[in-house]
Order: C-alpha cells, then structure tokens, then sequence
C-alpha cells in the first residue's frame, strides 16, 4: 500500500504511540474501521521534544512496557488495518539505526510514511534519499512562523503530505487560528494534501481546521482517552465522531 491518500472527503489521521498498551494494535483496527484515511504510530522516544504531557506521558508508558522499534516493526508487520501506516520519530532513533536501514525496516513492516519532527529541511536530503531508495515517504514539518522561502522547499521536499502545525507550542496546545493561514499558504505552493495539527480536540476544532487544510491529524486528544483507560471500541467511537463532523459542513477558518 503506497501513501496515496484520497481527495474526494477531508482528511483523518489519527495517532496512536506505539506499544502504549498489550493490545495497541487493536487501536488501529478500529481507527481504521471508523474513518481513518491515515494513522501516525509514535515510535516511543525518551526525549520527545516536540510532544506535550500527554504525548509524552504515553511515550513513557510505553518504554516501561520494554517496547523496542524492533518489537513494535514486528507488530505492526502483522496487522493489515487497509490505510497507510505513517511512523513518527525523532532522528536519534534514525541515526542509531542508520537511515537506509531504518527506512527499509519501516517499509519491510508495511510503514509507508514517515516524520521526524526535529529534522530540519535544509538537513533532510540524506534521510530523503534513504527514504526514496526504501519506497517511504519523508513527510516535513512547516509552523505559522516558517519564512517564506522555506515554506516553500518544505512545500516542494516534503512527500505524501505536508504537515502543518498550528502553534509554536507542542502537541496537545491549544488550536490556534494561525495554522489556518499556514494551510491556505502551503496549499498555494503544492499539489500535495495539507494536514493540519496541534490543537485538534474537538469537532469544531476539526472543522474549522479542514476547511483551509486538506485534513487534520489528532494525537493528544485521543491518547488522553487511552492513557484514561478508553479501550479500542471506545477509540473508535470516538474517531467515527470526528469523522461524521468532518464529512459535514462546519464553520470557515477565519484567517
């Protein structure tokens, strides 16, 4: 399955950090089943740096838990949920690894796109080539404070989708009208989808966001639930809400 994700509806990516539970897996089953066009793993990294409380609370119950990269490859190599698979790291996991090794891991498990929050465009073509060579998609990062002239080699470097963050904060802050401006602009200088993050919680968060962006992804609110006990069929339940709300007209995001 390649990262070719549909235009005909708006976008849903929802995250799950990876090993967080037994039965994490099972997430992704029901992700899948209630709407998910895409969903972002979190690869567990001791110093997320891009990642709130939440994010990072999960990342830590899963590093407890003793889950390694490799055990979680594994893991997910056996599932076919039937939508791409994204996975979102930071580089060290990368480098100790080594790229071109990393990425065909990521491919040999059935991982068709990848993001890696702390590397910066200008520093992205090693990693790209790797990536390329493997048959994943690096997926790069643009902010409402990018300066133009990088806004736009992101828009040109990035593959599968560009993702837009719509605070300078970490993951779980507040939505922020800024990402709007942000996805109007992206979807100016490419052809590819535009997903919007951060800050997306609630369905009125979802729709405002789709209407300037091509699609959301939501990860802190959905790994609260889980870190709260919500269970994979309370998960989807969720998701498939946020679904009914994106496939409905909402209010426009007001630059």
């Amino acid at each position: 399955m390649t990262l070719q994700l549909r235009r005909d509806r708006p976008l849903l990516a929802p995250y799950v950090t990876g090993g967080i539970r037994p039965d994490w897996t099972d997430y992704l089953h029901e992700y899948a089943r209630n709407g998910a066009d895409a969903i972002e793993i979190g690869l567990p990294f001791s110093d997320p740096i891009l990642d709130g409380p939440t994010i990072q609370e999960a990342s830590d119950a899963a590093l407890r838990r003793g889950v390694t990269v490799r055990g979680l490859l594994d893991e997910i190599a056996a599932v076919d949920v039937g939508v791409p698979l994204i996975a979102m790291t930071y580089y060290n996991l990368v480098v100790h690894r080594g790229a071109a090794e990393f990425c065909r891991d990521l491919a040999a498990a059935g991982i068709r796109g990848l993001i890696v929050p702390d590397l910066p465009v200008d520093e992205s073509d090693p990693l790209a080539s790797a990536a390329v060579a493997a048959g994943i998609e690096l997926i790069l990062l643009a902010a409402p404070t990018t300066p133009a002239d990088r806004l736009a080699a992101i828009a040109r470097a990035s593959r599968g989708f560009v993702y837009a963050v719509s605070t300078m904060g970490t993951t779980g802050s507040t939505f922020a009208a800024s990402g709007c401006r942000l996805a109007a602009d992206l979807r100016q200088l490419t052809d590819q989808p535009v997903l919007l993050a951060f800050g997306i919680a609630t369905h009125l968060d979802a729709v405002t966001a789709a209407r300037s962006a091509d699609g959301v992804v939501i990860g802190a609110a959905l790994m609260r639930r889980v870190l709260d006990g919500g269970t994979p069929a309370e998960l989807g339940a969720v998701l498939a809400g946020f679904r009914k709300a994106l496939d409905e007209d909402g209010p426009d995001c007001v630059p």
